[in-house]
């Protein structure tokens, strides 16, 4: 059966501990001291002086520990928290980053459908022909107007983006004049503007090559008025 505790009473810390042990080595030394013979009385004095050293190193080694226990645990709650500093930096700069991507895609996307709304629907004629092949050439800064592209288009081909020449020179030599402005091939793929079909039968792309052949060579396909 344990003691009961009196109540009141509080627990010894380690100081008073300390303290009670130093007083007990003290009178124990004291006793000692009185009742010794006298020749002993050096040895008796000698170990009533080395009490209180003993007693004093004790209570500085336990205030050492205690001393090293709190800066223990000062650095591994500084080391936490500098984790959790780290951990918060990234996640901002995560989020950061991530809110600039969505930001920078949503920008492409306005800007691709401003692109599109500004780019008109070409009907898939002759006019709409014509009409594309400028819109593209203005862009391109290759000079041509209407009239002048159709006035040619109509001598060259009777508007047909499929017709070939089979008997000049040119097809003499293998390389056949193609398309609603007869182009032959070295021209064309010299003459081609990037963004049009690489075909010489495509209407539009075949145009625009004339075009920039004529503007290179007449100034533009309106100073052209006969086989160019």
């Amino acid at each position: 059966m344990s003691a009961s505790r009196t109540p009141g009473h509080s627990r010894l810390t380690k100081a008073h501990k300390l303290s009670i042990a130093g007083v007990a080595t003290l009178s124990a030394a004291a006793v000692a001291f009185s009742l010794a013979p006298g020749g002993t009385a050096a040895a008796e004095a000698q170990t009533i002086n080395a009490a209180p050293v003993a007693w004093t190193q004790a209570v500085n080694g336990a205030q050492t520990k205690t001393l090293q226990g709190h800066l223990s645990a000062q650095q591994v709650i500084s080391q936490a928290n500098a984790k959790a500093a780290a951990k918060i930096k990234a996640d901002a700069d995560a989020k950061a980053k991530a809110e600039a991507a969505a930001k920078k895609a949503r920008e492409q996307k306005a800007a691709a459908s401003r692109s599109a709304a500004r780019t008109p629907v070409f009907a898939n004629n002759l006019d709409g022909w014509i009409k594309e092949a400028l819109f593209i050439m203005k862009k391109e800064g290759i000079p041509g107007t209407y009239a002048g592209i159709h006035k040619n288009v109509m001598r060259e081909s009777s508007g047909n983006p499929m017709a070939i020449n089979n008997w000049d020179i040119n097809a003499q030599n293998g390389i056949p004049s193609k398309g609603l402005l007869q182009v032959i091939y070295p021209t064309f793929k010299a003459y081609h503007v990037k963004g049009t079909k690489f075909d010489q039968y495509d209407p539009v792309a075949n145009i625009v090559a004339a075009c920039n052949y004529a503007a290179d060579r007449y100034g533009s396909m309106d100073n052209v008025n006969s086989a160019y």
